[in-house]
């Protein structure tokens, strides 16, 4: 049996990772600062298959005792603070968890455990507002935002102690990727949970900004199959997760309120204050690589995951003492 370690295991990937690791057999740890079984409710039915282990990415010796600990096979490092907005209003909280607590994993797993194989969830905002798209591999760097900064540092560290410090470590450059398990700051939960509190008659607009802005989104439960996959090689390498394919978050919320029967139009109210001057060229992902060469494609079409989304909302506010 293996041993997974998993950081974030309560968030959205982490919590899609778990499920299916279990199902592969896998012995499964989960790194955790405060888990709330009552917040992440999604985890219920795994969750007395999971071994949780309290620990902070701030703290370097935390790390030490939680490699110790679980001795996993391999690593997976999901945890971050990645909310753009929340970037810029608390940059070194994004740098201390997102950056270091990278590196101080990385370097925990150098001393502890050497063989495991590393896993790093990286992010399209590395390429901030790039000239060519879609991006590959190998599109420049340019973050634009200190969330984009942070993933690109723990990406380089990655590249370092892969080839300098001879970890199997791997990079996934992971472009939207969404879910009913999505928290609510992000624009896909704020409009699936808008369009079915509208459906129920709770409230009666949606305040967005740009709509016209274009996102490469996928589903997070696909994604995670790619991350296992990553690490199944013979050679580690990056790869960049995405669909290919772009939409606009007016092809979101027009597809969501379609789900639940109602016209997006009626209800969209546009705010200049929620638009962002750095997103000026569309973040659109080439998955040829990981698609060659692990194998792997985004199984779920767009309309397939919107509705998804909006439908596990209506549900979740029809349930008693949820509206």
């Amino acid at each position: 049996m293996k041993t997974a370690l998993i950081t974030g295991i309560s968030g959205q990937d982490g919590s899609y990772l778990a499920e299916f690791l279990l199902n592969l057999g896998y012995r499964v740890c989960g790194m955790d600062l405060d888990f709330d079984p009552v917040k992440h409710s999604y985890l219920a039915a795994i969750q007395e298959k999971i071994e949780f282990i309290k620990g902070d990415l701030r703290d370097s010796d935390s790390v030490d005792r939680v490699l110790e600990a679980s001795r996993p096979d391999e690593i997976y490092s999901l945890a971050s603070q990645s909310n753009v907005a929340l970037s810029l209003k608390k940059p070194y909280l994004t740098a201390d968890v997102t950056a270091m607590g990278t590196l101080r994993l990385l370097e925990s797993a150098r001393r502890i455990t050497p063989s495991a194989r590393f896993f790093q969830a990286s992010s399209s905002e590395i390429f901030g507002n790039p000239e060519e798209s879609p991006q590959t591999e190998d599109t420049p760097r340019s973050p634009r935002n200190p969330y984009g900064w942070a993933k690109a540092y723990a990406q380089e560290m990655v590249k370092v102690y892969r080839e300098e410090q001879d970890l199997f470590a791997c990079s996934a450059i992971c472009y939207n990727h969404e879910s009913p398990r999505r928290p609510e700051t992000f624009v896909t939960r704020k409009i699936t949970r808008a369009a079915a509190r509208i459906k129920l008659g709770l409230e009666n607009r949606l305040v967005l900004g740009d709509t016209t802005a274009e996102k490469d989104w996928g589903f997070a439960g696909d994604y995670v199959e790619a991350f296992w996959l990553m690490l199944q090689q013979t050679e580690p390498d990056d790869y960049i997760l995405a669909t290919g394919r772009a939409h606009t978050v007016e092809d979101f919320c027009r597809t969501a309120f379609e789900a639940l029967g109602l016209d997006f139009q009626e209800f969209i109210e546009i705010d200049q204050a929620f638009f962002r001057d750095w997103e000026t060229r569309p973040l659109i992902g080439n998955p040829g690589k990981a698609r060659n060469q692990l194998g792997w494609k985004s199984k779920t079409g767009f309309v397939d995951l919107v509705h998804l989304m909006a439908r596990a909302d209506l549900e979740a506010l029809q349930q008693p003492n949820q509206a």
